[in-house]
């Protein structure tokens, strides 16, 4: 008989309907595939079984997360070419539907030939880390629930990853610039956008641990408000500001947006944020923003954009996504927020893209991780460090791609006398 992994080829390019871009390393030390591409490492039985049982992204996430599947070499290569086996095949026309599977006597004896190889065909439990799917609701508590299953990972976890300058979005690089300098300027470029001046106030809408809140207060003189719904999160923003000495013009609350009453604002900051709003919610989130502004006042909107479909009925949440990183996360084209931030009243005035621009982000991060990663599995638990070392690496790639974008929508609250207040030349601010 064959050795496992040269039928585990086997079965794949039957299923496939087109040769396996990678290399397969079985639990009894066999390997077949392309010699010299991407190394795939099948720990044992089980990784096949959570794929047989969720066939496609979540079962491999789930092998991966538990450690029974593993990659072999450069990351990124190794992805490259799993997302041409995972997600880009269908689009690509090539291989073979469902359907033509199922039709064909060859595939189907090749299934029967991966249910002898598994073995007993009982579905292995999920690793602790996934997070039920469920329906959207968005209400106050699920969103308290899904940003602590995110973000109250533990503080240090995230100083590991994330450096010096805790920001959890996208940088703004030069050239040789790094990691802190790029975060530096990012939030200085949205405190130019704002037009932040001394005395005015500015609402930072999930302020994360305080890095916007901070810099705006302390480079600008402006006094903040910083909302999030994680623990943590605050408590680190609030010893941060303390600090630095800026308890008197910073106030770091542990509050939902939703719930912000102390308007008028001449300002807000939503980075990284509009994300876990949600699809049926974002329309009330804008004019919940748009309330808060005095007329004349600016919202930096900084969100994460994916791109349009021909059919908008059939858009699904990532599985790994909303399994593991981000619950309840939805990601929308950009022309949809812009248009919700017009229904709601909203004058948009200035759409910069920065892809590239987290592309570099989540690599410079993916590297923070693998750097120390001894500790970070100490900090976060073997599967959770390797939850997050999958989504970046696999992000950055998708960015790379152009099969997801990040944008910097700036909106003012125009009065009736339409004068926005903004400069004639607004792109004065990359100067």
């Amino acid at each position: 008989m064959a050795d496992a992994a040269s039928r585990l080829v086997s079965v794949a390019e039957q299923l496939l309907g087109a040769p396996l871009p990678v290399r397969v390393r079985a639990w009894d030390g066999s390997q077949a595939g392309p010699p010299g591409a991407p190394v795939i490492v099948v720990r044992n039985r089980r990784a096949l079984r959570r794929m047989l049982f969720k066939p496609g992204e979540l079962g491999m996430a789930r092998a991966w997360v538990a450690g029974d599947l593993d990659i072999e070499g450069d990351l990124y290569t190794a992805l490259g070419a799993m997302a041409g086996l995972l997600w880009e095949h269908d689009d690509e026309g090539g291989g073979r539907s469902l359907a033509d599977t199922v039709r064909d006597p060859a595939a189907r004896a090749a299934v029967r030939d991966l249910i002898r190889l598994v073995g007993p065909p009982l579905p292995p439990a999920p690793p602790r880390e996934e997070v039920r799917r469920r329906r959207h609701l968005h209400t106050r508590r699920t969103d308290k629930r899904a940003i602590s299953h995110h973000y109250d990972v533990g503080n240090d976890f995230y100083s590991l990853v994330l450096g010096p300058s805790m920001v959890y979005s996208c940088a703004y690089w030069e050239d040789d610039g790094s990691l802190e300098t790029a975060q530096r300027d990012k939030l200085e470029l949205v405190c130019r956008k704002l037009g932040l001046k001394p005395g005015q106030r500015l609402l930072d809408v999930g302020c994360g641990w305080g890095s916007m809140a901070v810099h705006a207060a302390r480079e600008h003189g402006v006094s903040v408000v910083g909302v999030t719904l994680s623990q943590e999160q605050a408590a680190f923003a609030r010893k941060r500001v303390a600090d630095e000495g800026l308890t008197d013009r910073v106030e770091i609350r542990v509050q939902d947006y939703r719930d912000v009453r102390d308007g008028p604002y001449d300002a807000i900051s939503s980075i990284g944020m509009a994300e876990h709003v949600g699809a049926e919610r974002y329309l009330d989130y804008a004019r919940d923003l748009y309330g808060l502004l005095r007329p004349g006042g600016r919202l930096l909107n900084h969100q994460i954009a994916r791109r349009p479909q021909q059919d908008e009925t059939a858009y699904e949440v990532d599985a790994f996504i909303d399994s593991y990183v981000f619950p309840d996360g939805e990601l929308a084209p950009l022309g949809t927020t812009v248009t919700m931030l017009e229904r709601a009243g909203f004058e948009v005035r200035d759409v910069e893209s920065l892809r590239e621009h987290y592309a570099r982000t989540l690599r410079a991060w993916v590297t923070n991780l693998e750097g120390d990663w001894a500790r970070a599995t100490r900090l976060a638990g073997f599967g959770r460090a390797r939850v997050w070392r999958l989504y970046m690496a696999a992000s950055a790639l998708a960015f790379e791609r152009n099969q997801i974008g990040v944008n910097q929508v700036l909106a003012v609250r125009t009065p009736e006398t339409g004068t926005s207040g903004l400069p004639a030349r607004t792109r004065t601010w990359n100067a």
